[in-house]
């Protein structure tokens, strides 16, 4: 079905995400699962059109929701241009696409500030946020 109706979210990422992109009507509200566990039956007893995770810490959760018979999407993203992307294709999974390029771009400059900072950081090098300067 798309978009997809009833989805379940196995992370508080994902929630977060889905009512970012004002889709709280389509998320179960009951909870299912932890960061490393999950309750199978009860996700199943809620005839889920979508599962959407984060983590390839869920790979077994992951693997046994998709042997069973359900769609699952799982982000793994790492960076903040990661958040972003994710953003994006999960608007574009549930039918908000516009909506989420229309928020990425206030976080873009953000984005690339904090990737700057990280990667002086990393080298050894100072980076000044008020200037956006590296030394």
């Amino acid at each position: 079905m798309f978009p997809p109706d009833r989805i379940v979210c196995l992370t508080e990422e994902t929630v977060e995400k889905l009512y970012l992109l004002g889709q709280q009507h389509r998320s179960e509200k009951p909870r299912v699962s932890a960061f490393t566990s999950a309750n199978i039956e009860k996700i199943l007893a809620l005839k889920p059109d979508l599962a959407l995770t984060f983590s390839d810490l869920r790979a077994d959760i992951v693997a046994d929701l998709i042997r069973r018979g359900l769609n699952v999407y799982a982000f793994n993203q790492r960076t903040v241009a990661g958040i972003l992307d994710m953003i994006r294709m999960l608007g574009a999974v549930v039918d908000a696409g516009g909506r989420a390029r229309g928020l990425s771009p206030r976080w873009k400059p953000v984005s690339s500030e904090r990737e700057t900072g990280r990667n002086a950081y990393r080298s050894g090098q100072k980076y000044s946020s008020r200037s956006g300067t590296v030394r």
